[in-house]
């Protein structure tokens, strides 16, 4: 593909210079760009494009893209005959370059695309498997990891640029996969990076106080998520499958039905797809299912109600991706719990400790609901939580009262301070989480806090360990250091004498 193939599958505002070279790349990211490559220069929220150009040049740009008119022309006389495009929008301009340059790998994969405060990485995990057990090779991409054709990557970012995931896709495409599964962040929609890509299934699972520090309000928020559904910046997907219990469900459902989207709702005892009742279990859940292709009770290995919902998300799912509704039935008992997700720590030890991810306080009462349902009478919740640093401020109280409301006993420590000091954090948490009357402590070493958790706990207590899940390290000031929860809680426990089997 030269310049001027490139070019033509763009929107643009106006271009000068050609070039008959081969392009190399399609990059974003100055720090990236080789000889024979094209830049793409575009604004973003925080920092723009178009002031690395000259490094882009100066690595070997064959061509330039860019959003500013301003750049266009300083390039018209500065650089004459390099290659240069100006395009009203730079993120979209990504996605149609990136999508040249990859061959279209959207037109050879079939996108599921999931939104929602909470349960996509479970959701997203679990519609994989269901594809996965009818012999669909998939291509996954989501906060804890990126799946290509059954081989795992690490994740950098949870809906990664255009560029960057037309790439994923067409690793795929090249391995044999006819499936995307995508979690599609608010943030991501928002600023247009899963421009380029046609949903054949959307899923809404909830919306829940989160990412204001970003999005300002909760109306922004939500409307931010009805980008994946409505039509007005992104193709309507052709069905939406949509959680019936959140209060926007309606909304949302009308917005998608009026894009021409087709509606398949979920619940527990409501919804097109339901669980009609249901019995939690030391394994799991069972639960009868009520759907309109048929009725069966069937046995999951995911504990707790919210992974009811998530299971009958995925499962609505992979029917609208053509997956029949016996082979469904037969894939759940398969079905195994997601990384950081409600994940039990094992040393031996005569009490329950939970890895969790939960780290909005929708999340922390969900969690505190489940361990709640799950211990005897006498018995105690622990709760070990913090509140990220650089992120939305409002939320720290509310998550203290959460876990106050939702425990026995606190534990309030460090989640990712990042630039904010910890103690300052923690100053936001202790008023609301002091006023339910709940026994806590502050202990803003997360190492030293989950140690004191541990030790607190009696036989038939539940630990929960919330906040960080999957995650491996944790961003201090200056600095990110290698943490685990699940290792961490483990070599404690080995240290106070339990075995070694995890």
């Amino acid at each position: 593909m030269n310049w001027n193939d490139l070019i033509a599958e763009i929107a643009s505002e106006g271009s000068a210079g050609t070039s008959d070279a081969l392009i190399t790349g399609i990059e974003y990211d100055s720090r990236r760009v080789r000889p024979g490559a094209v830049f793409v220069a575009m604004r973003g929220g925080t920092t723009d494009g178009n002031r690395f150009i000259d490094k882009a040049i100066a690595s070997g740009a064959l061509g330039i893209i860019t959003d500013s008119i301003q750049t266009f022309d300083h390039l018209l006389v500065y650089n004459a005959g390099l290659p240069i495009l100006e395009v009203a929008q730079g993120r979209r301009a990504l996605a149609q370059a990136s999508a040249a340059f990859f061959n279209h790998p959207e037109r050879k994969l079939a996108a599921i695309g999931i939104t929602g405060t909470n349960g996509k990485t479970t959701t997203a995990f679990l519609t994989e498997s269901l594809l996965n057990y009818a012999q669909r090779k998939t291509v996954l991409v989501g906060t804890i990891e990126y799946h290509i054709a059954g081989q795992v990557r690490p994740s950098l970012h949870t809906t990664p640029e255009s560029r960057d995931l037309f790439e994923l896709m067409a690793e795929g495409a090249a391995q044999g996969a006819t499936e995307l599964i995508t979690e599609v962040s608010s943030h991501a929609l928002d600023q247009g990076r899963a421009i380029g890509v046609s949903f054949d299934v959307a899923i809404f699972t909830n919306l829940t106080r989160d990412h204001l520090d970003y999005h300002g309000t909760m109306d922004n928020y939500f409307a931010a998520k009805r980008l994946l559904f409505d039509g007005t910046r992104y193709s309507a997907p052709r069905v939406a499958v949509i959680n019936t219990h959140d209060p926007r469900a309606e909304e949302l459902a009308i917005a998608a039905r009026k894009a021409g989207a087709e509606i398949h709702t979920y619940g527990i005892t409501q919804g097109d797809w339901r669980a009609s009742s249901y019995k939690l279990t030391p394994a799991g859940a069972e639960i009868s299912l009520e759907t309109p292709f048929g009725a069966a009770t069937i046995q999951s290995h995911l504990a707790g109600e919210v992974n009811i919902l998530n299971l009958l998300a995925a499962f609505t799912a992979a029917h609208a991706r053509g997956v029949a509704f016996d082979q469904l039935v037969a894939s759940i008992p398969q079905l195994k719990p997601v990384p950081g997700r409600f994940q039990p720590v094992h040393a031996g030890q005569p009490f329950s400790v939970i890895v969790d991810y939960a780290h909005t306080d929708d999340a922390l009462r969900n969690l505190t609901s489940l361990a709640r349902k799950s211990v005897t009478t006498g018995h105690r919740v622990i709760t070990l939580f913090g509140c990220g640093g650089d992120r939305d401020r409002t939320k720290r109280p509310k998550m203290g009262q959460a876990a106050g409301e939702g425990s026995d006993f606190v534990v309030a420590t460090s989640d990712n301070p990042r630039s904010e000091d910890p103690l300052a954090i923690l100053a936001e948490v202790e008023p609301a989480l002091k006023a339910t009357g709940t026994p806590y402590v502050i202990e803003p070493d997360r190492a030293a806090a989950i140690r004191l958790a541990l030790e607190a706990a009696k036989p038939g207590d539940v630990v929960l360990l919330a906040g960080k899940g999957h995650e491996k390290e944790q961003i201090l000031a200056g600095c990110t250091i290698p943490f685990d929860d699940s290792e961490v809680a483990h070599t404690a426990l080995v240290a106070t004498g339990y075995g070694e089997t995890q």
